[in-house]
């Protein structure tokens, strides 16, 4: 399983972003897929989560109204739109998946990851 994150890049804070996690199997029937982030000198944190079968999304506390998961199955895609972004969002975002319904935080319970996008938002 690879996993192809793109749509990072610099923006202005208060603008927006797409990422895009572009996955290599055909079907992620029973997966949850993930993003993480890391800022600098930062530990991994969780952002957002969902199942790639189904329904269920988490999103951390920072990022609930701002952050949108969705998934194009026809592409085998899974996308996190950033709005209202803000400078402390800056890091390399990673997209992650493991098998499975649960969505969690925890980035050691993901087996597959993403090379990782980086985002920076300029005050």
């Amino acid at each position: 399983v690879q996993l192809q994150a793109s749509g990072g890049g610099l923006v202005q804070a208060g603008g927006s972003l797409r990422l895009s996690c572009a996955a290599s199997e055909p079907t992620f029937s029973n997966y949850v897929m993930a993003w993480f982030r890391q800022g600098p000198g930062k530990e991994r944190e969780f952002v957002s989560a969902l199942r790639w079968r189904g329904h269920g999304k988490s999103y951390e506390d920072f990022v609930k109204g701002r952050f949108t998961i969705s998934r194009d199955n026809a592409k085998n895609t899974v996308l996190l739109q950033m709005n209202s972004l803000k400078p402390e969002d800056t890091g390399v975002y990673f997209c992650a998946a493991r098998e499975g319904n649960v969505l969690s935080d925890d980035h050691r319970r993901y087996v597959y990851w993403g090379q990782g996008t980086l985002v920076t938002v300029s005050s």
